[in-house]
């Protein structure tokens, strides 16, 4: 009996974590009737996402993270927390180029070992893919294709990387906050991160609900090959 208790309990121990309950059991969301809206980050995971991470949860607020391989090999452990608490990651390059002024090979290259990377450190796959510095054209777009991605742009960015000041930040996304938006943001960017708590506050105020992409497209997308917003 002593020795069946200590074999359980090793088990136990040894056992591979499920996702958390919470996100699991998470309510389905109607963008249909809901005012819902999407804030995405780009070029993390960062020594900052943590916080964002922290904010998001406390305010039951989901994002989507287009995330660069060279950080995902420095903070595989971020990417999966981003994954497990119910936000969505997309691909952003390994070494974030621009995409057009490199040949296919390398464009592949660039897209198919950011997947393997994400998928190995969150067990999935990503479906979708943003372009850096939003450079893109037909022949990327076909090269995001043979990787079944999806490519996603924006409705409005802050240029927070520019900004660089909360007060700034917080006003710009306000300006850029519609029904059916995506905002582009850097979970890089310290005073993004800081500026949070009173922009999720404020969006919430005016009746908005903060999804991922994917839940913004109700369920007609990502498809791969196509390009959205």
């Amino acid at each position: 009996m002593v020795i069946h208790a200590l074999l359980a309990a090793t088990l136990a121990l040894t056992a591979v974590p499920a996702a958390p309950a919470a996100a699991a059991a998470a309510p389905k969301v109607d963008c249909a009737r809901l005012k819902c809206l999407a804030l995405t980050f780009d070029d993390g995971p960062s020594e900052h996402t943590p916080t964002l991470l922290k904010v998001l949860r406390k305010e039951g607020a989901k994002a989507t993270f287009f995330l660069v391989a060279k950080q995902v090999e420095r903070r595989a452990a971020l990417a999966r927390q981003e994954s497990e608490e119910g936000h969505a990651i997309g691909d952003h390059t390994y070494s974030h180029p621009s995409l057009p002024t490199l040949n296919d090979n390398a464009i592949l290259e660039e897209l198919r070992t950011t997947q393997a990377l994400i998928e190995e450190a969150t067990g999935r796959r990503p479906t979708m893919f943003r372009p850096p510095y939003g450079h893109t054209d037909d022949r990327v777009l076909r090269m995001a294709d043979q990787q079944d991605l999806a490519e996603i742009l924006w409705t409005g960015t802050t240029l927070d990387w520019k900004l660089r000041d909360a007060k700034k930040i917080k006003a710009t996304v306000l300006k850029l906050a519609k029904r059916d938006g995506v905002i582009l943001m850097h979970d890089t960017v310290p005073q993004t991160v800081k500026a949070m708590p009173e922009i999720i506050k404020e969006l919430k105020k005016q009746g908005y609900t903060l999804v991922t992409v994917p839940t913004l497209l109700r369920g007609k997308g990502p498809e791969s090959g196509v390009s959205y917003f």
